[in-house]
């Protein structure tokens, strides 16, 4: 959920990871700090706050030097102060090491280094790593120096002492890292290493790189080199060498990024979440580009990695996702079950990892990731592979570890999100899940006529998106309204009920108001209990089998004085009479409806959080990526 950034080259290092940790703010941002190696000593500078806190500090005590690492922090373990801010260092103040992710065994480790005599200075279980770095570098440089052919670069023997320190050091951690460490007598050198938290090496010219986040350093570089678990990296500026933490050579493959570093700029718009909002007809195009056969009515999805009688066996499905993935994944057992007449279960990957639940032989498990790092839903898919089961894939961010481990899957394409709060690739997940439901069905009872509807149905959900993003102004006004409200009530049926559920959501995230999601006929067994003029319900109230239904529910919120906002169908008047305010979307069939019902929801929830003055893009408490239990 942290961000790191290692620069190590001939430019300066503190003006690159200045940078880069402003491009990582998004994964964690109540801390950051680095530290610059210069002639021999460490230039350290970190402070509580925002990036633009430490751009502060700098200025007024600059440093200089062409080696350095930097992160952003998100608290786990002490809260957000000075002390507690990354980078961190060894007892001998020698070796500074930054990292992301949870050591569980800490305590111990730090009981063990105290009877040694050490002294720490912050309540982090990253110091305990440092000094426990320390420690074996020191009895290292006592009895010798290790090998260098492995883990060492060829022009910086001397940098192999900390390789192997890290990697003895490594041995004792039980929990998840992502780790960069430099030592003041070796500024050539930076070593990384990773398990269960993301890192990848930036490959440059004269320059390398380490990073958390490939959109740290794609202004400099789009040749990337994704650490698998248990991979140690020893970075030079000219050359680097990964190996294993037990000591086997590894021969990296550099990738090419796939994305330019225009894309995570802001542009025109004042936040990332806008543009991303209004990115959505672009991303849902890019989801099923390529993707659709007319003359066969079904999809194409080649990166699943299984024959058409490998997917005529399934039985049943298993969908997981964490957050706004799993409210795709409920939009996807709608469709799995009403288009390809699948049983489908949607899993919490978080819980579904702890439990043993009995699953039938002929199951297929999807996972549904837009960083592909989450840590509890890679656990779940590393599980579910342990019992033999296939596991699919649907993510963003190719080269992640989920990309990686699954059998198969499909990318979205949706380019960089940098928004805290999902938009554009939940909208990708569920284009993608729409095109497996209409490929699965095709096997099996689904007629051509119908698959053939659905898709070019879903062709055109690009163009009605764009006009519902023209009603922006018009939605701000009713933010404007309601922006004041302590709780909202999100009411939908049948497809639409995931998306109540993902407004809620969406709502909490950005303006950090109370609000909660529900089907509208369950709002009778307790949640009417909250309605008063001072609640507003959010009802989607669109043209379908349940509309009826709906239009019977807000007349009891209206019973009991309650305001309503509804989105409706085009050219439904009557709904005007009932609701308070309305905000009308393009007609399509019911199983597309997710995918324009959405738009309004995120734009409401924006302007209302514009409004209340809350920064949308970087939420309290909350990163872009979860990767720590």
């Amino acid at each position: 959920m942290c961000g790191i950034i290692g620069y190590i080259g001939t430019k300066s290092a503190p003006n690159i990871i200045l940078e880069g940790l402003r491009r990582l703010e998004y994964r964690g941002y109540d801390s950051a700090g680095l530290c610059i190696l210069n002639n021999g000593k460490f230039e350290l500078r970190k402070k509580t706050g925002r990036i633009n806190d430490l751009a502060a500090l700098l200025r007024q005590q600059p440093v200089t030097g062409t080696a350095g690492i930097g992160h952003t922090r998100w608290a786990t373990h002490g809260p957000p102060t000075d002390q507690n801010a990354h980078p961190h260092l060894d007892q001998s103040g020698k070796i500074a090491l930054v990292h992301n992710g949870v050591i569980e065994n800490h305590q111990q480790l730090k009981e063990r280094l105290l009877a040694k005599g050490h002294k720490f200075v912050s309540q982090t279980d990253t110091e305990v790593l440092a000094h426990l770095i320390g420690d074996y570098y020191a009895e290292l440089q006592n009895c010798g120096s290790p090998d260098t052919r492995v883990g060492a670069t060829t022009s910086t023997t001397d940098g192999a002492a900390l390789t192997e320190a890290v990697r003895r050091a490594l041995k004792d951690v039980v929990g998840t890292y992502g780790i960069a460490v430099v030592h003041a007598d070796h500024p050539n050198v930076i070593v990384g290493a990773r398990r269960g938290s993301p890192l990848l090496l930036g490959v440059g010219r004269d320059e390398n790189f380490l990073a958390s986040d490939v959109s740290a350093i794609i202004a400099h570089t789009r040749r990337v080199v994704y650490l698998n678990d248990f991979e140690i990296v020893t970075l030079a500026r000219d050359d680097f060498q990964v190996s294993t933490i037990e000591a086997a050579a590894v021969s990296p493959q550099i990738r090419e990024v796939e994305f330019a570093a225009e894309e995570v700029e802001r542009g025109k718009f004042p936040h990332f979440m806008l543009k991303e909002i209004f990115e959505q007809p672009r991303a849902v195009e890019n989801a099923f580009r390529g993707r659709i056969s007319h003359q066969e009515g079904t999809a194409r999805l080649g990166g699943l990695n299984l024959t058409p009688a490998e997917l005529r066996a399934v039985d049943r499905m298993i969908l997981i996702g964490c957050g706004t993935a799993l409210h795709a994944a409920m939009v996807g057992e709608f469709l799995m079950e009403d288009l390809a007449r699948i049983p489908t279960e949607i899993d919490c990957a978080s819980e579904c990892r702890y439990r043993n639940a009995p699953v039938e032989k002929n199951t297929l498990v999807f996972a549904i990731s837009q960083s592909g790092e989450t840590i509890d839903s890679l656990a779940a898919v590393r599980e579910f592979r342990r019992k033999g089961h296939k596991t699919l894939g649907i993510v963003n961010v190719v080269g992640s570890t989920i990309a990686r481990e699954v059998d198969g899957g499909t990318y979205m394409h949706a380019g960089p999100e940098i928004g805290v709060a999902a938009t554009k690739t939940f909208t990708s997940q569920l284009t993608i899940l729409t095109l497996l439901a209409v490929l699965m069905g095709r096997m099996r009872h689904l007629a051509a006529t119908r698959g053939t509807e659905i898709l070019k149905e879903l062709e055109q959900i690009p163009g009605k998106m764009e006009r519902i993003l023209q009603q922006s102004a018009a939605i701000a006004a009713i933010a404007k309204k309601y922006c004041e409200a302590n709780s909202f009530l999100f009411l939908a049926r049948q497809y639409n009920f995931p998306i109540a559920l993902e407004g809620a959501l969406k709502l909490k995230e950005i303006s950090y108001i109370h609000a909660e999601g529900y089907p509208a006929a369950e709002m009778k067994h307790g949640p009417i209990a909250l309605v008063d003029p001072r609640t507003p319900s959010v009802f989607i109230c669109t043209k379908n089998a349940v509309y009826d239904k709906v239009m019977a529910n807000i007349e009891e919120v209206k019973a009991r004085k309650g305001p309503v906002i509804a989105v409706a169908s085009e050219g439904d008047e009557e709904i005007r009479k009932k609701a308070d305010d309305v905000i009308y979307i393009p007609d399509t069939i019911d199983c597309l409806q997710p995918l324009l019902t959405v738009v309004p929801l995120q734009l409401l929830a924006y302007h209302i959080a514009i409004l209340r003055g809350c920064d949308v893009d970087k939420p309290r408490n909350l990163a872009k990526s979860v990767t720590v239990e």
